[in-house]
């Protein structure tokens, strides 16, 4: 099975065949080139079908595994979220306080809590940095066993119905298929019947 990029391959044969055009006519003034045997060449059967990756994540029609992998990281990233929103109060209660009385307080105290914003606000973009980082990493962890085993599922599916070639529409531009070639319910249906959305994580 191979997962091609349409247009990429249609450019492609394009350019070949300009190609090979070219270099089959004759130039001006030459004779032209006897003609060539023809020999008998075997055209591959081939079946297409179509399907859109995109809806793999949907929440409610999509890959049950996916919903579940999200929520486990989710989870695991819930402490962190916490504890920036936390920061995020403070900063916004701090620069309120530092607005509303800088005209009437203490320079000092003004000073002191400017030097206290500061501080909260390179913390915040460190750990708001770290988390994001981190979240990445661990995203990538999580969800890349799920992506083998899609691959893996989707080829053991065309295979089952002598499908030779799939076209993934989520990312290439299809002007037009037809609802019959869309595999994309059938494959979900089929890949959620076999992989329960109760598969276990591994811990970090």
């Amino acid at each position: 099975m191979k997962i091609v990029r349409l247009f990429a391959a249609v450019a492609l044969l394009t350019t070949v065949a300009n190609i090979s055009v070219s270099a089959q006519q004759p130039k001006p003034g030459a004779s032209a080139p006897a003609a060539a045997p023809q020999s008998n060449v075997a055209v591959p059967d081939s079946k297409m079908a179509l399907i859109y990756s995109d809806a793999f994540t949907d929440p409610k029609n999509g890959i049950a595994r996916f919903g579940t992998l999200l929520t486990t990281l989710n989870k695991e990233f819930q402490p962190r979220q916490t504890e920036l929103t936390s920061m995020d109060q403070k900063i916004q209660q701090l620069t309120k306080e530092i607005n509303d009385t800088q005209a009437v307080a203490d320079p000092k105290t003004i000073a002191q809590k400017r030097d206290q914003l500061e501080s909260l606000n390179r913390d915040f973009k460190r750990k708001g940095e770290d988390a994001q980082a981190a979240y990445g990493r661990r995203r990538q962890e999580i969800f890349q066993p799920l992506q083998e085993d899609i691959g893996k599922a989707l080829e053991a599916f065309a295979k089952a119905r002598g499908i030779t070639v799939i076209v993934d529409g989520s990312q290439v531009p299809v002007v037009y298929a037809a609802d019959s070639i869309d595999v994309t319910k059938a494959f979900i249906a089929d890949f959620n019947s076999k992989n329960p959305a109760t598969a276990s994580v591994t811990q970090p």
